[in-house]
């Protein structure tokens, strides 16, 4: 079954083990001969023995979407193995690494306990990379080969490929070679289907594509893949999509039982334009198309790799970069938000700081991705947090969000609230514990980490600071509720934790002995993930999964093997040493 948080897609599974099905087996043929007293303790000895068979597997936690749910707070609130006081470099390292064959730069995504036809049962694993493969691995083995790999190019003509990176005019910000699939998938656990948008590149063309792939075999469903064109008319004027210069780097969002997909482009900015397209996830069909520069280029939706947002009535929540401004209809450095109705989508609201020109002309453009905060007191229930390159934090009143303010000279007066140059080239906000926080994604400028109280539905200034460090990728957050936050972030190319509650280290991937730790050279704001006890990092040429230690490694040593604490008892796992 699944539950979910405000409304917002926050799956759990409830599992029955083998042993826990023999127990209930057992039960239902109960000798009628019992005595009342003898059958109350047969009963209790068959519940405990319900309870125990099934507890290693209670409460685990599926990564199904970017950054754990459609609001994208970054939280995950369900981390029992993961605690301040067990991340260290004595007792939390490296565990193994599977290799891949291209850049992974969406994040893994995680399911545990699926049955892999023919293979048994396994917390599985999920990374796409740009040489447009996608791979099943075992999350808890380093022994374990792929449970499956997909080549996109299976669902292809022949003789396509990935897209070259100098076709795509993208090698010099990024360093990719090629593109492939980019953003991160988005998987729907109730019918088994991880979604995703792949380049490939055809005759001289670029095409994307939307493929629908089981989990337990990836194999393409639905009747996938499907195509993906586009355009949209206003005034009488029509747009049409144009796949050489777009780039689906937001990560893919599943809401109102539609995948919804951003496009535009962090640096082929030539004629690229902000869309979002909508399909329907049972047939594939395209249910709806927006675009944010009608009849003109740019307003690119990108976000660093943030997937777009929903809240928990479905309303879709996007950020735009630079480009030209008409108020209403050209919609560059802008927070939209757009509403599906049958198979039309259309914006709803919107806002534009009142320097929008500055910002686009600066190359100051929103691109962090919006946090949809759970329900506020105050005078604004429904709020959202967001920013952008020039680090002003914006609070918006999702009801009505404030649009452009001609009038103003220094500040947007129109919205919730204003909190100008206090977050600089940051990540998208990650919300805790009542408590905003804001780090550094550029890793040419060093910042600090800021954590903000909430009160009444504003951020509580001055807030609490981290040390001085300089970013990488989107944080996240793990608690066992609103205990034992800890803050991961990837800094430099170093994976680094912190208290969630004091923003003291606890660990950085550089700091254990003989490099045992080393994270491998990172994708272009490649961000980690966590389940489980488990930390997962896609890397240019692998997964890299980090975890709880005991024995040698854990203790800095030079043995090879190490027991691994994951969500079942204690098993012993094979490992490979830091390079």
């Amino acid at each position: 079954m699944h539950s979910s948080w405000n409304g917002h897609e926050a799956h759990r599974y409830e599992i029955m083990t083998k042993r826990t099905a023999a127990n209930w087996k057992a039960a239902s043929f109960i000798s009628p001969h019992l005595s009342e007293g003898r059958l109350i303790t047969l009963l209790s000895v068959l519940l405990l023995m319900l309870f125990f068979a099934g507890a290693p597997l209670l409460g685990q936690t599926p990564v199904t979407t970017w950054h754990y749910d459609n609001a994208r707070t970054s939280a995950n609130t369900s981390e029992s193995l993961l605690t301040p006081s067990n991340v260290n470099s004595r007792t939390f390292g490296k565990l193994f690494t599977q290799p891949v064959d291209g850049y992974i730069v969406g994040h893994p995504l995680y399911l545990p306990a699926v049955n892999i036809p023919g293979q048994g049962t396994h917390n599985v694993v999920y990374v796409a990379t740009m040489h447009d493969s996608v791979y099943a691995f075992d999350a808890d083995s380093a022994s374990t080969p792929a449970l499956w790999m997909t080549s996109i190019f299976t669902y292809s003509p022949a003789g396509a490929t990935t897209v070259p990176a100098t076709v795509a005019k993208n090698a010099g910000t990024t360093g990719w070679t090629e593109l492939g699939i980019i953003s991160t998938p988005v998987i729907d656990p109730a019918t088994g289907t991880l979604y995703l948008v792949a380049e490939t590149y055809e005759n001289g063309k670029v095409v994307h594509r939307l493929h629908a792939l089981d989990v337990t075999t990836g194999l393409e469903k639905f009747g996938g893949p499907t195509t993906i064109t586009a355009t949209y008319t206003l005034n009488g004027k029509t747009t049409t999509f144009a796949d050489l210069y777009q780039m689906n780097r937001p990560g893919l969002l599943l809401a109102n039982s539609h995948i919804y997909i951003g496009f535009g482009s962090n640096s082929n900015n030539d004629y690229s334009q902000g869309w979002v397209l909508s399909y329907n996830a049972s047939t594939l069909q395209q249910e709806g198309a927006y675009t944010a520069e009608p009849g003109k280029t740019l307003a690119s939706i990108w976000q660093k790799g943030a997937g777009l947002s929903a809240d928990s009535l479905g309303n879709i929540y996007a950020q735009t970069g630079e480009g030209p401004f008409t108020a209403g209809t050209n919609l560059s450095s802008s927070v939209l938000k757009l509403s599906q109705t049958g198979t039309t989508l259309a914006l709803a609201d919107w806002f534009t700081p009142y320097n929008q020109q500055y910002l686009s002309a600066n190359d100051l453009d929103l691109n962090d991705g919006v946090l949809v905060l759970p329900d506020q007191p105050g005078p604004y229930p429904h709020e959202l947090i967001t920013g952008g390159k020039e680090g002003t934090i914006y609070v918006l009143n999702r009801d009505a969000m404030g649009q452009y303010c001609s009038t103003c000279t220094t500040g947007d007066t129109q919205i919730v609230q204003e909190l100008p140059l206090a977050a600089p080239f940051s990540g998208i906000p990650v919300y805790w514990n009542n408590t905003v926080y804001f780090t550094p994604i550029n890793q040419k400028t060093i910042s600090a980490i800021s954590a903000y109280n909430l009160s009444n539905g504003e951020l509580v200034v001055p807030p609490l600071q981290s040390v001085q460090t300089v970013g990488g990728g989107h944080a996240m957050i793990t608690a066992n509720g609103d205990s034992n936050g800890i803050l991961w972030s990837v800094n430099g190319n170093s994976l680094w934790a912190m208290d969630a509650g004091t923003l003291n280290v606890l660990y950085k991937s550089t700091q254990a002995a003989n490099g045992r730790d080393t994270v491998p050279p990172l994708a272009h704001f490649a961000n980690p993930i966590a389940a489980d006890g488990k930390v997962f990092i896609g890397t240019q040429n692998s997964l890299v999964v980090y975890g709880l230690l005991s024995g040698s490694a854990a203790l800095g040593g030079s043995g090879n093997s190490y027991k691994v604490v994951s969500g079942s008892p204690l098993q012993a796992e094979a490992g490979e040493r830091g390079r």
